[in-house]
């Protein structure tokens, strides 16, 4: 590999280079710019370089937006496992269609087997390098850490677990307003509920200064483990430091596990208590303690914003959609400039021989004229095929995004379900140990009785039998009291815990939905993407035939000085 001294980019050694003022190794040039993809997307330049992939800004040929494309690197994409994981980045993300999660327009693979995905092209920098200058303020702060948990409610909603939450798969954009726009990218590693075909025994993914005790200690931790890692960040983002320090990755483990949890309050005075405590909260070292989902984050948040009169960025509904999209006017195309040389040729013609051509060169012209015209009305097929296929995905990506707000409206609901369950079963533990004590008492005054009914023998009347009945019949009764308690916390309990399934059972339903819509939309994709790669062959078949016989047609017309002009109208045309 060589490195570029400019950009730090690493390329193949067999990559070519240019000098920039003598020096070698300025910039280099990476062998897949310019290539196309799948017919549509024109790669433009490199954009950044990792062990996993590189992404290069590209161009869609009929849209008139520029896209960024993440392409796995050669070396991997033997590696079938890797390359499921690269897939499942973009089938995690694309699902979620949410303002604060990159959209992904579309995958595939080159023609060298490489896996790759088309991304919207963003504009601005990470967390991380908006960290590398300093903490933010509590002002700047929490619109953004309210937009990251609305990307994480609208993850764990469809049962996806993001499992590598760090400054670097944060990214800041500007709307048109100046204020930030955040999107959650990388999903990787992400890791469905419904799907652990690639979570192995003994694999640990993730970055270990965010990772969450149950993380270490357990592969199967939950939708949790992400709220752990938003404490972190949190905790970074207003104090410019993270909360534990290590020398290695075992020293973080044991801080995870084992450090009392700090107050970034201590480090900021300024911060409210009630930030302080959401930040203590979501790094809880039992999930239990954190908030029950990132929905009750997001909530919390809001209300901290409302109390620090900070401006709440807008929700999810109100987000111009970031993939919005205009379909551009046919492009010019190499039937524009045929349509000029098929002029230029009859002129040589008439020219060289006035009214009467040679017999072949004038069927060559006309067999010239023939393909082009076969060649325009399969370019035009080949454009009405890909806006075709433009509105399947315009149509996935509306149906996702209708499904995901209804998605989110239950995810709210769910998440009050959740909160008022958890409380409600804290309540239950008290009236059981009261009515667990009740019963002793029962027990303890039953033995009373016995005692005195041996020695009474039943002969004679005696106070204290009469007392341990009087006081037997108090225990009892404060037994069903303390019982029907129990059991009024109790069904109160599996009440909250019905809704909470109902609600649930709704959200599955909604999965359901857009796993059909993705099928559906899918299955219309292959069959347009199937006529526009055959439409693109026949075409290229017939321009290859085409320049063929242009070439014989113009090869005996060269050596006349007449149409020397013409031809230097010609050559101009191709240079253009």
């Amino acid at each position: 590999m060589k490195t570029c001294e400019q950009c730090h980019l690493r390329y193949p050694n067999e990559s070519t280079f240019c000098f920039v003022d003598g020096k070698a190794l300025v910039h280099l040039q990476d062998p897949r710019v310019g290539m196309t993809l799948a017919g549509r997307y024109v790669i433009e330049e490199v954009l950044g370089e990792g062990g996993m992939a590189t992404v290069y800004r590209a161009q869609h040929k009929l849209i008139d937006r520029p896209v960024a494309v993440k392409m796995m690197n050669p070396g991997l994409s033997r590696d079938p496992v890797v390359r499921e994981r690269f897939r499942r980045e973009a089938k995690a993300a694309q699902r979620l269609a949410h303002p604060n999660i990159i959209e992904i327009f579309d995958q595939g693979d080159t023609e060298d087997g490489s896996a790759y995905l088309v991304m919207e092209l963003l504009e601005g920098e990470s967390l991380g390098t908006t960290l590398a200058r300093g903490r933010l303020t509590c002002e700047r702060a929490l619109p953004i850490m309210i937009q990251m948990a609305r990307a994480l409610a609208r993850a764990h909603d469809f049962e996806v677990i993001h499992r590598d939450l760090k400054p670097d798969n944060i990214f800041i954009c500007s709307r048109s307003d100046g204020t930030d726009l955040v999107k959650l990218l990388d999903f990787g590693i992400a890791r469905s509920l419904q799907d652990a075909r690639l979570t192995g025994q003994g694999e640990l993914f993730g970055t270990p200064h965010y990772m969450a005790p149950e993380r270490i200690t357990s592969i199967d931790a939950g939708a949790s483990s992400d709220l752990y890692a938003m404490g972190i960040l949190f905790f970074e983002m207003l104090s410019g430091q993270l909360p534990f320090d290590a020398p290695d990755v075992p020293g973080y483990f044991m801080k995870h596990l084992k450090a009392p949890v700090p107050s970034v309050k201590k480090l900021v005075q300024s911060l409210p208590d009630s930030l302080d405590s959401l930040i203590a909260s979501l790094m809880a070292k039992d999930p239990v303690g954190r908030p029950v989902d990132a929905h009750r984050m997001h909530n919390d948040l809001l209300a901290i914003a409302h109390e620090l009169e900070v401006p709440v960025p807008p929700d999810a509904e109100a987000e111009e959609p970031s993939s919005r999209r205009t379909l551009s006017p046919l492009p010019p195309s190499a039937m524009d400039r045929w349509a000029k040389r098929m002029t230029v040729f009859e002129q040589m013609l008439s020219r060289a021989f006035a009214e009467k051509p040679p017999a072949e060169l004038a069927k060559m012209l006309d067999q010239v004229k023939g393909l082009v015209a076969q060649v325009a009305e399969l370019r035009s097929e080949s454009v009405a095929a890909q806006r075709e296929l433009e509105a399947f995905e315009s149509r996935g990506r509306e149906g996702r995004q209708r499904i995901g707000f209804a998605v989110d409206a239950l995810g709210i609901d769910a998440s009050k379900a959740r909160d008022e369950a958890r409380a409600v079963h804290g309540e239950v533990t008290p009236f059981r140990d009261a009515a667990a004590r009740a019963k002793s008492g029962v027990l303890d005054a039953h033995r009373e009785i016995l005692v005195w009914e041996g020695r009474s023998a039943f002969d004679e009347p005696y106070v204290a039998l009469q007392e341990a009945y009087e006081s037997a019949g108090r225990a009892v009764k404060a037994w069903i009291d303390a019982r029907r308690a129990e059991q009024k916390a109790a069904t109160h309990a599996d009440a909250c815990d019905r809704e909470v399934a109902d609600l649930e059972f709704q959200i599955h339903e909604l999965h359901a939905a857009l796993a059909h819509l993705e099928h559906t939309v899918e299955d219309a994709k292959t069959k347009s993407e199937t006529r526009v790669a055959e439409l693109d062959r026949r075409t290229e078949a017939l321009q290859v035939e085409l320049l063929a016989i242009a070439a014989r047609f113009c090869a005996p017309l060269r050596r006349r000085p007449e149409l020397g002009s013409l031809f230097q109208e010609l050559e101009a045309d191709a240079a253009a």
